[in-house]
């Protein structure tokens, strides 16, 4: 596709316009780009990520995640939440014990891909 000079006035021709029309109808719409970025915002934390790395070995009961973390319960539960509600945890409870493991075993090697 050729370029446009910018600050010559040059205007795309009907060829670029056809182009450009279909590869915007490809890019999702901007409430589920809104979405996707509240989702990677919820990572860009490094008590989240350190969380999402713990998880990475099997299923932590909240105390055992409160421990490993040494912070406590009240901030271990709100970095938790926004994890589970970006959709990167799952959870059970068991009596008083909520339990939390990764809702895709793949996260943490997805990460690091996109890290690298």
């Amino acid at each position: 596709m050729k370029s446009c000079e910018i600050g010559t006035g040059e205007k795309p021709n009907e060829e670029q316009i056809k182009q450009l029309k279909k590869i915007t109808s490809e890019i999702p719409s901007d409430d589920i780009l809104i979405q996707n970025a509240d989702t990677i915002k919820a990572l860009a934390d490094p008590t989240r990520l350190k969380i999402l790395h713990l998880l990475k070995y099997g299923e932590l009961c909240v105390c055992e995640i409160i421990t490993a973390m040494e912070k406590p319960q009240p901030t271990i539960s709100h970095h938790l939440n926004i994890l589970k509600k970006a959709g990167f945890l799952k959870w059970r409870k068991e009596g008083v014990w909520v339990h939390y493991s990764l809702s895709n075993p793949e996260i943490t090697n997805i990460l690091e891909n996109i890290l690298k």
